[in-house]
């Protein structure tokens, strides 16, 4: 009877060892997958918990900010360092800030009103009043956390009325060569601080007659080869960030799909035509010019397969579970298939990897968070039935405990208004769950651990 407890004890660790190397190896695919996605989220949902699961267990790769994410400077910021912390590649935070209308950051949340495109690039017309504004809207994201702007907007004035970006004075001017200095000089004030951008939405939306956001919009009539000159410039002065492709339908460019999933028009136009050896993203794919016209599946296999590097998403739920858990199982499937070459998810993830790599300020410091304010563990792991899990707080504070399956989804949530400083011990019943990998999940304001759990039954 001796020897009963060390066998056991022995083969609870050889099976974690066998379920921690099976997690590894999918770990190098999914994860690849997984840094080509960027996703939205709602606030005070189920699917912001999924959010944060998904950046420290699925590698997601990035989060846009829309206006109902920003509340003021320290929300963002707090919001932004949180995410950073917990993630295990750095992470692309965005948001879009062109200025004007579409401006996340502004007199609503603690920034300022900022001027339109059209104002800078028209109705002033001036290198210092672009650069001053750029500047200043680059230090805000700088300040808040963020390191990627959609912006500039590279599309020519072709169509004032134009219901997308004429009629909201998104487009700096209708000549393109002062489309290409503004946007030339946007992009730099940002890149001096070490933001990203993202030239939009190529190859022009400023023709066009109907609005993406609505359905499909054919610009084969009203496009023209001078809406290309603001890219072409731009790219052979050295710009290598990102370029945003717009669901826009040309004919004469692509008989057959739009811009955002055209292989002719990203890889043939944009890469070999234009050499641009930058990034390239997806305008949001819920969008109804693709969402209206193509199948989900069918769109992210055309868009991957077009050469595009990230696809952008303004929700992170698909048919109410993760949306990164869904489209990481599609594409893999897809790879099995022969559908989609791994060479493509190789190509992107090392486009992307560069990116991050170059910018040495995106991953925020730790100086900022009190060592070791909160500490985690469990015992036993593996356990069998239930597991303590014991959490140390360096002073009172209120406490969330959550713990996810596999798949992201939360199987047991306890709120602490308020605990003392010092030990705390919850016992987790896991008699009504199957044999598996948990995480178990603590946060404070501003502190978050997490620690693997193993049930064997």
């Amino acid at each position: 009877m001796a020897y009963i407890y060390p066998k056991i004890k022995f083969s609870f660790l050889i099976i974690y060892y066998l379920i921690s190397l099976t997690i590894y190896s999918q770990d190098q695919i999914d994860g690849k997958i997984a840094q080509m996605l960027m996703v939205g989220f709602v606030p005070n949902t189920v699917f912001e918990d999924t959010l944060y699961y998904d950046i420290q267990y699925r590698n997601l790769g990035g989060v846009i900010n829309f206006a109902y994410n920003i509340t003021s400077p320290s929300q963002i910021k707090n919001q932004s360092n949180h995410m950073q912390n917990i993630a295990p590649v750095p992470l692309l935070i965005a948001t879009d800030q062109e200025g004007g209308i579409v401006a996340r950051l502004d007199e609503q949340n603690g920034f300022a009103k900022t001027y339109t495109a059209f104002d800078l690039g028209t109705k002033y017309n001036n290198e210092a009043t672009t650069r001053t504004q750029s500047a200043l809207m680059a230090g805000w994201m700088i300040e808040s956390g963020l390191n990627t702007n959609f912006g500039p907007v590279a599309d020519v004035n072709v169509n004032p009325t134009s219901p997308a970006i004429g009629k909201y004075g998104r487009s700096f001017s209708s000549d393109p060569n002062t489309v290409y200095l503004h946007s030339k000089w946007f992009a730099d004030e940002f890149k001096n601080k070490n933001i990203n951008t993202a030239l939009k939405h190529f190859p022009g939306h400023g023709s066009a007659k109907s609005d993406s956001h609505n359905g499909f919009t054919d610009i084969t009539n009203t496009w023209t080869d001078a809406e290309l000159i603001p890219y072409k410039n731009l790219i052979e002065n050295g710009y290598n960030n990102f370029i945003m492709t717009g669901h826009l339908f040309n004919a004469n460019l692509d008989p057959d799909y739009p811009a955002s999933l055209s292989r002719r028009i990203i890889t043939h136009l944009l890469r070999d035509s234009l050499n641009f050896k930058g990034l390239v993203i997806s305008d949001e794919m819920f969008m109804n010019a693709i969402s209206d016209n193509y199948g989900f599946d069918e769109s992210i296999e055309l868009a991957i397969n077009a050469g595009t590097d990230i696809l952008l998403f303004k929700k992170n739920e698909y048919n109410n579970i993760s949306l990164v858990k869904y489209v990481v199982e599609l594409v893999k499937r897809k790879i099995t298939e022969g559908k989609i070459p791994q060479s493509r998810i190789d190509e992107s993830y090392e486009r992307i990897q560069n990116l991050k790599n170059s910018i040495t300020s995106i991953k925020n410091t730790q100086s900022d968070i009190i060592p070791e304010f909160l500490t985690l563990s469990s015992y036993p792991n593996p356990f069998n039935n239930s597991a303590n899990i014991i959490f140390t707080l360096k002073q009172g504070s209120g406490v969330k405990l959550k713990i996810y399956d596999i798949t992201g989804q939360a199987v047991y949530k306890k709120y602490y208004e308020s605990l003392t400083a010092g030990e705390h011990r919850i016992t987790f019943n896991a008699a009504g769950l199957s044999s598996g990998t948990y995480i178990a999940v603590i946060e404070t304001p501003g502190h978050f651990k997490s620690v693997k759990l193993t049930l064997i039954k």
